[in-house]
């Protein structure tokens, strides 16, 4: 499916930001599916009429059954100076993500230590430094229930793989339909409920503060949360 007018949620000389439907991926893998970041250079190659095609840099990820908000550079000076930002963490990042178990605490922080098994990419995380780990912490909020299920606001402080898909399993609280990760059941759309909601940072080149917001899917499900 390809990327329409609809989908972005900011762009400017140095950036574009598009909603990620659940399913896409960012970069090319052993799939073979077109990715979003061909798709998205595709977007800019047609508005702009560039048909030698157009530069794009990919600042993060999110896994492929994630959905939301997704940061590209469409200069090599902002996608140098994005890296630092997130490198840096002088960038806020709030996720959603919708489980069956209520939390023990309404609100508080998970810290954590990730090892991730590439071949079977498939992260375990432990309460305490081991071999080859790396540290990981995000804060979280229970928002609200409706019909037994629990929404949580997720602020990850680091920008860990699978980070808070495991860290919310590691707490008791899968992610509902991240049968990768302790929900007894996977979606039949390949998605899971966790959705990239907003970001918020200096922009790298304007230095003026932006904030950058994506509505939740419309998938029959999502949209009981999206007045939260």
């Amino acid at each position: 499916m390809a990327i329409t007018d609809a989908d972005i949620l900011y762009e400017d000389n140095h950036l574009i930001a598009v909603n990620k439907r659940a399913g896409d991926i960012v970069q090319v893998d052993e799939t073979g599916d077109e990715p979003l970041d061909e798709q998205v250079k595709k977007y800019i190659a047609a508005k702009y009429d560039k048909p030698g095609g157009a530069f794009l840099g990919v600042v993060h990820r999110l896994d492929r059954p994630v959905s939301g908000l997704i940061l590209f550079a469409k200069t090599s000076k902002a996608l140098d100076r994005m890296n630092a930002i997130f490198k840096n963490r002088e960038i806020k990042k709030t996720y959603f993500a919708v489980v069956r178990k209520k939390p023990a605490k309404p609100q508080g922080k998970l810290v954590d230590w990730l090892i991730k098994n590439p071949k079977k990419n498939v992260v375990t995380a432990y309460d305490h430094q081991v071999k080859g780990s790396q540290y990981c912490e995000l804060d979280y909020q229970l928002l609200t229930e409706l019909d037994g299920y629990y929404l949580l606001r997720v602020n990850p402080l680091t920008g860990r793989s699978h980070q808070i898909r495991v860290q919310l399993s590691n707490m008791g609280c899968p992610i509902v339909g991240d049968n990768k990760y302790g929900y007894p059941r996977g979606s039949k759309k390949g998605s899971i409920c966790l959705h990239a909601r907003q970001l918020e940072f200096i922009h790298p080149v304007k230095k003026e503060p932006v904030k950058i917001f994506a509505k939740l899917p419309k998938d029959g499900f999502w949209e009981k949360f999206e007045k939260f």
